[in-house]
């Protein structure tokens, strides 16, 4: 077992880099087709309000567009709503709005459940310098968007396990189905902690912010009223039913049952479909051109890589684990399920190629194309090993073949039967993937003669060997699919070339840690403040106070600013618990200069300190 569990470790490790790599990039389906006003327009009269259009439905909060003035106030007039429809976002202004260049800073999360943000400025009489944040904030929290992959690529891999081992176990009968049941735990327990995981990560994905509002219940919430939240819910319960019907299938199997029943395999299939759904209605099928039809194909192309890639993991381990290897007769069915499901994906995946690339140039052009360029590269080596396994396969078949044969033979001699008569039973058992007793052995050498039983052992090694390889190169092809899911399709990149884009200019951000301590036992610890952008007039911050084993909860915190230079201050950020974090958006500051901040903590009705740190802010 020490080979296949050092490759495929790996292949996971170099797959975590690429997801390392890949975390940050991901972008969604949706991009901006029209704003009113237009980006970089001059206008003779303020305008009542800000319209964006997207190409498709977006889902928003109050806070998805920040209309910013030259000196970075915000002119919002209320939070932002639907206006025509679910493609359609507007927020009011206020009615002052003073002539200058005025900044839109917005951030959506696109149909396919994938945020998308960015920028663009439009000016008032005349255009005019600016104090305001120009640049588009980070559409994901590069630390919630890395756990939020790690978690979807354990789900897609514990799914695929699932599906493809009861998919072996069903179709294929091996002698033996001991080894795999701690597969099944695996792949079940997997499945399982990392659906709750993507819940409670889908808000912090979703919103931009990091991981210590994980169980942020507000965010929960919105989870939980959108589709994502939904088909997340639904795949909690199909765990449970799944883990149900492998508890009866895998203690029915283990008794001996030859063929299963109709209804085992009916009802496994729908859990099977009803799974796969759970993925295809909440990303990138879901949204785009041909929804119905790519929801098929999406569900097909992920039923098709779980029963060739689980299955593969559930043949590899009955070749390390189980006492009696797999019978000629049970790797030639998984070989011929493996080649239907390679003709599926080949259907689907060609399909899907299509409608996410849109044109061959976006396939050298953007890094949808690029991925989808490596992805193909894998399945053409994953198609080598494959083809390899068949080769070994048909020299197995052939290597048992002549010792069947003569063990019918000596059953028919004791029973008076006769040689030729166990002759026929050979030629005409319904196990024999072939059918016949014809001396086509298939072996791989290419000789006309039968091989030998004492060649079935060394077939048996090298089946290992080339199945262990179509395993390690499909880990870096679910690795790569995951990435795919999480990565602008490049016929959405080419229109969000055309899209108003964000002006020039960088955003800074403030983050200071205060250390404190109340004088009780755990009672150190530090508050970290992140000032966003740290610039004059309009600023967000979050606070967030860590004590000893971690992120803390406090009954109240206070943070106040002063600037004794200009005899300024103390001005109070007036924080709000936001669950997990304190936090405001609307710190107004109104000078540069370096301010003290003074954070009171309170541990209890009457434990609190007040400590100070320096910060500087910018024009």
């Amino acid at each position: 077992m020490a080979a296949p569990r050092r490759a495929v470790a790996l292949v996971l490790m170099l797959g975590t880099l690429l997801l390392l790599g890949g975390a940050t990039t991901a972008s969604a389906h949706s991009s901006v087709r029209d704003t009113d006003p237009r980006e970089g327009t001059v206008l003779k009269t303020a305008p009542k309000q800000v319209t964006m259009t997207f190409t498709e439905s977006v889902g928003i909060s109050d806070d998805s567009i920040r209309v910013l003035s030259p000196d970075n106030r915000r002119m919002n007039a209320g939070p932002a709503e639907h206006a025509g429809g679910s493609d359609t976002v507007r927020v009011r202004l206020q009615d002052d709005l003073p002539d200058g260049t005025f900044t839109v800073a917005w951030r959506v999360v696109s149909a396919d459940s994938h945020p998308i943000s960015g920028a663009f400025t439009f000016s008032v009489g005349a255009p005019s310098e600016t104090t305001a944040n120009a640049s588009a904030e980070p559409a994901v929290n590069p630390a919630s968007g890395l756990l939020y992959d790690m978690a979807r690529y354990a789900a897609y891999t514990a799914v695929a396990l699932l599906i493809g081992a009861a998919t072996f176990v069903l179709a294929c009968r091996p002698p033996a189905v001991d080894p795999l049941r701690r597969l099944f735990r695996v792949a079940w327990w997997t499945l399982l902690l990392s659906t709750v995981a993507l819940l409670f990560l889908r808000g912090p994905y979703a919103r931009g912010t990091g991981p210590a509002t994980l169980f942020d219940l507000s965010l929960l919430e919105d989870t939980l009223s959108g589709r994502p939240g939904w088909a997340l819910l639904a795949r909690l319960v199909l765990v449970g039913v799944a883990g149900v019907f492998l508890v009866r299938v895998v203690g029915r199997e283990s008794q001996g049952e030859e063929r299963p029943k109709p209804a085992v395999l009916a009802s496994g299939g729908v859990l099977a479909v009803a799974l796969t759904v759970t993925w295809a209605a909440a990303e990138h099928a879901s949204a785009g051109i041909q929804v119905p039809v790519a929801i098929v194909s999406s569900v097909l192309h992920l039923l098709a890589m779980a029963v060739w890639m689980g299955g593969l993991a559930a043949l590899l381990t009955t070749l390390y684990r189980a006492e009696t290897p797999p019978s000629a007769a049970s790797v030639a069915r998984f070989s011929g399920l493996a080649f239907a499901s390679v003709m599926v994906l080949v259907v689907t995946g060609v399909y899907q190629s299509w409608r996410g690339l849109g044109s061959w140039e976006a396939l050298t052009g953007t890094s949808y194309g690029r991925l989808l360029a490596a992805k193909v590269c894998a399945v053409v080596l994953l198609l080598g090993a494959a083809a390899y396994s068949r080769r070994w396969t048909a020299g197995l078949l052939a290597a048992q073949e002549p010792v069947r044969v003569r063990e019918l033979e000596a059953v028919g001699a004791r029973t008076g039967g006769g040689g030729a008569g166990a002759s026929t039973g050979a030629a005409s058992d319904p196990d024999d993937p072939r059918g016949n007793g014809s001396g086509d052995s298939g072996v791989p050498d290419g000789t006309d003669e039968p091989a030998g039983p004492d060649e079935v052992p060394p077939r048996h090694r090298a089946l290992r060997r080339s199945v262990l390889a179509e395993v390690v190169v499909g880990v870096a092809v679910l690795l790569l699919t995951t990435v795919l899911t999480g990565t602008q399709p490049g016929r959405a990149a080419t229109e969000t070339q055309n899209a108003p884009t964000a002006p020039t200019g960088q955003p800074t951000t403030s983050m200071t840690l205060i250390p404190f301590d109340v004088g009780t036992p755990n009672g150190k610890g530090k508050v970290q403040i992140v000032l966003e952008p740290g610039r004059v007039n309009e600023n967000t911050v979050q606070a967030i106070v860590i004590g000893p084993d971690g992120v803390a909860t406090v009954p109240e915190l206070r943070l106040t600013f002063t600037l004794a230079a200009e005899k300024i201050g103390p001005i109070d950020a007036e924080l709000t618990d936001q669950g997990g974090y304190w936090g405001t958006n609307s710190l107004n500051l109104p000078l540069p200069g370096t301010w003290t901040m003074n954070v009171t903590v309170r541990t209890s009705d009457i434990d609190q300190v007040t400590v100070s740190k320096k910060v500087q802010i910018s024009p």
